[in-house]
């Protein structure tokens, strides 16, 4: 018998957007219905509450699969084995809160295929443009250095015929760059996102998942693996977030005119001074932060533009 009290659990998630679909708590039986694969990973614990063990990447993914049917209606959706899987409410927050913000700028909320968005390091899953066409309609350009996540996005698509239309993809052939070779001439972007890769090695990157499993209590620290899953480049790169992130504000510069709004995640709040400092080195005419919280976890996202800013809100 264990002494544990129950807590009693708030029936929407603390923090997310109130647009954001999946800030309800998971009805696992309706989504059981929508993917009957869902019910192999889905236990009852000590406390009579549905739900599934967070450190298996198979149940993870599974649960993401049911969430993108079950809200969603999609047809397809799957990644190959040891990629990334993305926990979708979070990923959904921050289209929410940029295209509030982004709305609020302009006077009104965006909508439909002529807002086109650039998704830095889409990936296998391709979250942000299903849940940006989804959502609001938009046009997205996905991008990857990874020829499989590329081939795992592009199936997605293919088997859904609503994303088909919206949802197009290009092959970043340098892992220096971020725009260029991507962006062509004389196209234009309303707005690009981006979750860069946090860690700056693959040890920082395992043992950030040892200290969340121990915190979990879900299984041995000597047993600890990759809850979400994810390749080297989806989660860890040579100086880690601050470093992709410098090298996409420097090389925002060059594509002032091909993108209204630059945007991307910072999970850390020590790197944002030298976000800022560097937005305003590289000639930017405004910035912005825009707070984000999932649970007791604080995020956010910085966006920047060269072009002039009509404030609708103002």
């Amino acid at each position: 018998m264990t002494d544990q009290k129950k807590k009693e659990q708030p029936t929407e998630k603390p923090g997310l957007h109130p647009n954001n679909i999946f800030r309800h708590r998971y009805d696992f039986p309706q989504l059981i219905k929508s993917c009957p694969e869902l019910s192999t990973f889905v236990f009852t614990n000590q406390f009579g509450d549905e739900t599934i063990e967070f450190s298996d990447p198979e149940a993870v993914k599974m649960l993401n699969k049911a969430l993108l049917v079950h809200h969603y209606n999609l047809n397809y959706w799957d990644i190959p084995s040891g990629y990334l899987t993305p926990p979708i409410p979070g990923r959904a927050d921050y289209l929410h809160h940029i295209a509030e913000f982004i709305g609020k700028k302009q006077g009104q909320l965006i909508k439909g295929a002529l807002f086109r968005c650039l998704d830095i390091g889409m990936g296998a899953s391709c979250i942000y443009p299903i849940v940006g066409v989804k959502e609001f309609g938009w046009s997205f350009l996905g991008t990857d250095i990874d020829t499989k996540a590329i081939r795992s996005a592009q199936k997605i698509v293919d088997k859904n015929p609503d994303l088909q239309e919206k949802i197009t993809f290009r092959l970043q052939n340098s892992k220096k760059d971020i725009f260029k070779g991507i962006i062509k001439k004389h196209e234009f972007y309303d707005l690009s996102i981006c979750n860069p890769p946090f860690h700056a090695s693959a040890a920082e990157a395992q043992a950030g998942n040892i200290r969340k499993n121990r915190n979990l209590k879900k299984q041995k620290v000597a047993e600890a693996k990759l809850n979400f899953g994810g390749q080297s480049n989806e989660l860890w790169c040579e100086g880690g977030e601050i470093q992709f992130v410098r090298n996409m504000i420097v090389q925002s510069k060059h594509f002032s005119h091909s993108v209204r709004w630059f945007s991307t995640l910072i999970s850390k709040s020590a790197n944002l001074k030298t976000v800022y400092e560097l937005i305003k080195q590289a000639g930017a005419v405004h910035m912005e932060t825009i707070p984000m919280s999932h649970g007791n976890k604080a995020s956010r996202i910085v966006a920047w533009t060269f072009l002039p800013v009509k404030d609708a809100s103002a």
